[in-house]
């Protein structure tokens, strides 16, 4: 009966660290709004400078899920 609960409570505190950051359209981080910097250059480019403030981006989960394939260590016939 100890154990259950025990289990219980580890997957409530596990839940509920991963669901404490904020899912936006940068990825997931600690504020739901990114302060973003937007600004033009001399040039008369548009620049947005967003997502200093994300704990991991979309583009970072997309690469740490491939799977990277081992090198071969010798020659293989």
């Amino acid at each position: 009966m100890l154990v259950i609960s025990m289990i219980k409570i580890s997957l409530l505190i596990i839940f509920s660290l991963l669901l404490s950051g904020c899912i936006n359209k940068h990825g997931i981080s600690a504020k739901y709004y990114s302060d973003c910097k937007e600004y033009y250059d001399l040039q008369g480019y548009y620049h947005k400078e967003c997502g200093e403030d994300d704990i991991i981006t979309y583009k970072e989960m997309g690469e740490a899920l491939k799977k990277k394939e081992p090198e071969p260590t010798g020659n293989v016939y």
